[in-house]
């Protein structure tokens, strides 16, 4: 009896240890597999949304470029002398064309948009700022102080601009 349970072990354990090597290879290789497949899918990804990435930062560039006061000012004319009309009108403006590219906020950073935005409110914020202005009594004297203020310092978007350009050169 002694000598079958040495009998058994003598062959049982040779094959547990064959059959726990067998184990671990195939497991490492089916590993190995999913994540060969999961980088291949991933890569085939990136192919197709790397040019939609890319679209989606220039028309935030073009976003920014266009509420830059020095491009926005002379492309939207006072419709009358109210400097408060004039000022609605254009942070009205602003807002149609942030919430015309509203959906590109998924294809770019979060810090990104984060920096778009501010670019946006600091933009509209300076735009009030000159309407409060006690000089400034009529749309023509607006649009003279926004941009009389813009001589000193640059505008809020060309911050974004540059973050935006940093980003895109770490895509390549």
């Amino acid at each position: 009896m002694e000598q079958q349970l040495i009998d058994l072990l003598m062959y049982s354990v040779p094959a547990l240890i064959t059959g726990a090597i067998a184990f671990l290879f195939f497991r490492e290789h089916v590993d190995n597999e999913n994540n060969r497949r999961n980088f291949l899918i991933t890569k085939d990804l990136q192919k197709e949304a790397f040019p939609i990435r890319l679209q989606a930062y220039e028309r935030m560039s073009l976003f920014l470029e266009r509420i830059k006061p020095s491009k926005l000012i002379p492309r939207i004319h006072p419709t009358s002398s109210n400097k408060d009309d004039y000022e609605t009108l254009l942070v009205a403006t602003i807002e149609q064309e942030f919430e015309h590219n509203l959906s590109q906020q998924i294809y770019v950073s979060d810090q990104c948009w984060s920096i778009i935005m501010a670019a946006k409110n600091a933009t509209i914020q300076l735009i009030r700022k000159a309407s409060m202005n006690e000089k400034t009594d009529t749309a023509n004297k607006l649009r003279e102080v926004v941009l009389t203020e813009l001589m000193d310092k640059p505008a809020p978007s060309n911050a974004a601009l540059s973050f935006i350009k940093q980003e895109v050169g770490e895509l390549w």
